[in-house]
């Protein structure tokens, strides 16, 4: 399962795996002809409370033959809330820990990562599942991993050129949402939030949108993630804010024939 060097051993397939506490998601791509292959989900609460985190990764790996084939390139991707942007003008790698302690509880323990968002003049800040980089280190002989806000945001401040009005995206997660505000293509605010109602999802979007002097008749919500426009959290912010729609993901997807709701729902994953 090696990352192969030899260009006559080269498999043209990259893996990608987005890993969480709750479970994980991986895809197949083609990087030949720029195709996601396949996705795939695995879902903890399928398994037995009393084991390991660890070992669901294990059971994962027998389970999914898919994970055990031979690729050029795998990327992990760590799912959590552990993170912080950072302007590069004011990072310092000597002192990672300090960026997350206002907004997390941090340990003298801690591993801290980060990812330069090379083109936007920002670094993620963040501290990655270590024993999944271990584990999978035993599966694999190399793999990239970064962050999953690191890719969410660089895409959304990709697709956000030549658009010179305030936009805010939500991503959508199952008890999670990510706010992530764009003007000119300068990141104005990043923010994650738990949520159990639909009263908590608009709440947060609406208490923002005031923090940020953004009237509810006239700024742009795009919405990604786990969402539909059948969906409760979709109908109540169709409610309050005026101009609201889902995004559109597919100029910024590498090709695939998969659905819309699926492009949405795998917006980060896709973008790896």
């Amino acid at each position: 399962m090696s990352a192969n060097t030899n260009i006559t051993e080269k498999k043209y397939r990259k893996l990608s795996i987005q890993v969480s506490l709750n479970g994980f998601r991986f895809c197949c791509f083609d990087t030949l002809n720029q195709v996601v292959l396949f996705v795939k989900e695995v879902d903890f609460s399928d398994f037995e409370k009393s084991i390991k985190v660890e070992d669901h990764y294990w059971q994962a790996f027998v389970n999914h033959r898919e994970l055990t084939t031979t690729y050029d390139e795998v990327v992990v991707i760590h799912e959590n809330n552990l993170s912080a942007f950072v302007p590069k003008a004011l990072f310092d790698e000597n002192y990672l820990g300090s960026y997350l302690q206002y907004s997390t509880k941090v340990f003298e323990s801690d591993f801290f990562a980060f990812d330069t968002l090379e083109p936007f003049d920002m670094v993620n800040v963040y501290i990655p599942y270590v024993n999944f980089n271990n584990y999978l280190l035993d599966q694999f002989d190399s793999f990239e991993y970064l962050h999953v806000n690191s890719i969410l945001v660089a895409k959304l401040l990709e697709s956000s050129k030549n658009i010179s009005e305030t936009q805010m995206f939500v991503h959508v997660g199952k008890e999670h949402f990510e706010i992530i505000v764009i003007e000119n293509q300068k990141l104005l605010l990043f923010n994650s939030f738990e949520y159990q109602t639909k009263e908590d999802f608009i709440y947060y979007i609406l208490f923002t949108a005031e923090q940020l002097k953004l009237n509810p008749e006239t700024f742009k919500l795009q919405l990604l993630g786990e969402i539909s426009e059948e969906s409760d959290l979709f109908k109540i912010a169709y409610r309050y804010i005026r101009n609201i729609a889902l995004m559109n993901v597919f100029h910024t997807q590498k090709h695939n024939d998969f659905s819309t709701a699926e492009n949405l729902k795998y917006f980060i994953l896709f973008n790896s």
